[in-house]
Order: C-alpha cells, then structure tokens, then sequence
C-alpha cells in the first residue's frame, strides 16, 4: 500500500515445524486444517504460516476454521482463503497472498466484493511481510493494528 497507508498489524511467527515431504514430483506441506498434505506455493506458505500463528500464538480453534472456502460473489464462484467461524456464522476472512505480492487496493478490493458474498466483522490481507486489518460495525468499517482476541464477545454481530 502507498506510504500513507493505514496500520499494519506486526505479526510475530513463531517457528512452525512444518511437515514436509515431495510426492507426485512436487513440495507438499501437511495442512493440519484440511488434515491433509496440499502444495507447496509461495501462497500456501504463507497461508500455512498465518494459520499456525492464529492457531498456536492466538488461540482461534482450528475446528472453526475453513480454508478455500468457496463463496459466491455475484455470480461468480471464488474461495476465501481463510475462513474463521463463531457461533456458526462468518466472523474473519483472510486474504492471503505469495510474499512477492503487494498488498494494494486491488487486493482490498478483491477482499472487500468476497465480504459481500461471505460478510463478515474481520477482514484481514496478508503476503506474510505485510498484514493489514479491517473491522465492520454495520455500515462502518476501521483499519485496525491488531488481531481480535478470538473470543470478543463484543465481536458477534456483523
């Protein structure tokens, strides 16, 4: 984003301790989400990242989590990288990006139409160097410089 761009969130990753392993001539890392190994990309490292920090540094329960979660945008069929769920309704998506690709308003855009297909209070992008965050309250939204603590109570309604 241009340099007078809203705050971004400082996320320290911890050391994840991936598994990894090559089979049909590719990198694979075990999606422990999906329960299972997917491929290896620039995007799915950090999407893998992402995932272990708010599952191990924040606390947010992997059981209401999905991932390429597909939601309609128009007409059209996309998949939200990140989904978390509380109390069975959408509360966070996550954009994630490969580290090569910046975050700008074509990535907020693109976040900002899958919130109309799926919304949700949380909105957050991330190449895994850069993470920026929004908060919707009605018809208001907020750039915010932290993650929500998983259990907000103040955070259920959209």
């Amino acid at each position: 984003m241009p340099q007078d761009s809203p705050p971004l969130i400082q996320i320290a990753y911890p050391e994840p301790g991936f598994q990894l392993r090559t089979l049909e001539g590719g990198r694979m890392i075990w999606d422990q989400v999906r329960k299972k190994y997917v491929r290896l990309t620039p995007e799915e490292w950090v999407r893998q990242n992402f995932l272990h920090y708010l599952i191990s540094v924040k606390g947010y329960p992997a059981s209401l989590m999905a991932i390429e979660k597909e939601l309609r945008v128009g007409t059209l069929r996309k998949r939200g990288d990140i989904v978390v769920y509380q109390r069975a309704l959408p509360w966070m998506i996550v954009e994630c990006k490969a580290p090569d690709i910046e975050i700008n308003e074509k990535t907020l855009r693109q976040i900002l139409a899958y919130n109309v297909g799926l919304p949700a209070r949380y909105l957050i992008l991330t190449n895994g160097r850069h993470t920026y965050g929004i908060r919707r309250k009605g018809a208001t939204a907020a750039f915010v410089d932290i993650l929500p603590e998983y259990d907000s109570p103040g955070d259920l309604k959209v």
